[in-house]
């Protein structure tokens, strides 16, 4: 591995750090994600109140522009570093949390939480793109999804185990441990590069992200494919429970033998992301990726154990295809100045719709038999694909001509 692309991202010193970074903390993410929603419902018995805990992670996502021009106006490392260990001790009040009511502390915790992943996310974004060579930015961001993915392979379990045993305060003080971990890691990175801050707001305020989006014949068309592909994704994700009750007659435990088989898909995808984004078109790859997602759609509908799980398998296989080929040409297409709120515009735009899917999934689970709505589901997700391959081009975002070089440089 060590002549591959991958390998050469993985012997960089800076790129390194940010991939131990990601599986550190999200590690304690997945693990805490899965906690909120269980512990909320132990201590109020309340469904809604248990589903309301994951919106609220989800809401900071709305302001990404907003949150992305604070990340574009302050020191990007420290900021990584001083939010990371913010969360962490944000995270030790959770031992608070003994009864119903006391769940507002967490409600309150969880919106900053979501809060500093946006943060966050736009300044790892700006960071990676200055420290990682751009024709590794694709395997780089390749690795980073397979690592996200592989954490949710094996952190809720955890997280399940450590509230069965030891109940909600310990799995926060272990998401408060990965935190704290993280931002050792984050301190640890050399960063070269004008400070943003010095920029001021001279770019364009908040909006320069929209516009930087808007007005980009590259960006434009990614991000747009991307929010409906997730709009489509938070459809699918609110049929699981009813597929695998309904259709394939098991207990709601199944939902966990499918969600592994689709982070099987997603882990192989995130090897597999960055040669073949130098090798194909990034809309050839993208619109490959939401077909093959928007075909295993309609194939859940199938009643058959068979059919679902390889099914499962290639939506995470297609799924991210899209968020990584879209934050791969935002980081290659956008100046450093305008990065953080460009990247979190972009995340704002195809995470929200997810958000609103999931809400509108839920209603219409009840009212329309999902192997009528998951062929329909597919059938918009596979439309978008025609759409993105066979639009307008804007100029080319792979990777540039050359070989590569013998190491990536940070």
């Amino acid at each position: 591995m060590a002549g591959s692309a991958a390998g050469r991202v993985l012997g960089d010193r800076t790129a390194g750090l940010f991939l131990a970074a990601v599986v550190v903390s999200g590690f304690g993410s997945s693990a805490m994600s899965l906690a909120a929603g269980i512990w909320v419902k132990s201590l109020t018995g309340s469904d809604s109140l248990a589903a309301l805990a994951l919106f609220t992670v989800w809401l900071p996502v709305l302001f990404g522009p907003v949150l992305g021009a604070l990340a574009d106006r302050l020191p990007r490392k420290p900021l990584l570093v001083w939010s990371n260990i913010v969360m962490a001790l944000l995270l030790t009040t959770l031992t608070a949390v003994d009864s119903a009511g006391r769940v507002w502390i967490l409600f309150a915790v969880l919106v900053v939480y979501g809060t500093s992943s946006v943060l966050m996310d736009s300044a790892e974004s700006a960071l990676v793109a200055g420290a990682v060579d751009a024709r590794l930015l694709g395997d780089f961001n390749g690795l980073r999804m397979m690592a996200n993915e592989g954490m949710k392979l094996v952190a809720p379990l955890t997280g399940a185990a450590l509230f069965t045993r030891f109940g909600g305060a310990s799995v926060a003080l272990l998401d408060a441990a990965s935190f704290a971990l993280a931002a050792g890691l984050y301190g640890l990175l050399r960063v070269r590069g004008a400070d943003p801050s010095a920029a001021g707001d001279g770019a364009g305020g908040w909006t320069a992200g929209v516009r930087q989006v808007w007005g980009s014949p590259v960006l434009r068309p990614l991000v747009f494919a991307g929010s409906v592909t997730m709009l489509c994704a938070g459809l699918n994700g609110a049929t699981l429970y009813a597929v695998v009750d309904r259709t394939l007659g098991h207990s709601p435990a199944y939902a966990g033998v499918l969600s592994v088989a689709q982070g099987v898909g997603s882990v192989a995808v995130g090897l597999l992301a960055g040669p073949l984004l130098r090798r194909l078109p990034e809309r050839v790859f993208t619109a490959a990726g939401i077909a093959l997602f928007g075909a295993a759609v309609g194939l859940r509908a199938v009643p058959y154990d068979a059919v679902a799980l390889p099914a499962c398998g290639l939506i995470g296989a297609g799924l991210p295809c899209v968020l990584i080929a879209a934050m791969t040409a935002v980081q290659r297409e956008t100046p450093d100045a305008l990065l953080g709120r460009t990247a979190a515009t972009a995340g704002t735009l195809m995470f929200a719709p997810n958000a609103v899917a999931l809400a509108l999934g839920a209603g219409l689970v009840a009212v329309v038999d999902v192997q009528v709505l998951l062929p329909l589901v597919g059938a918009v997700a596979l439309a978008a694909a025609v759409v993105l391959v066979t639009g307008r081009r804007g100029r080319p975002t792979g990777a540039p001509a050359g070989p590569l070089p013998s190491s990536a440089e940070a």
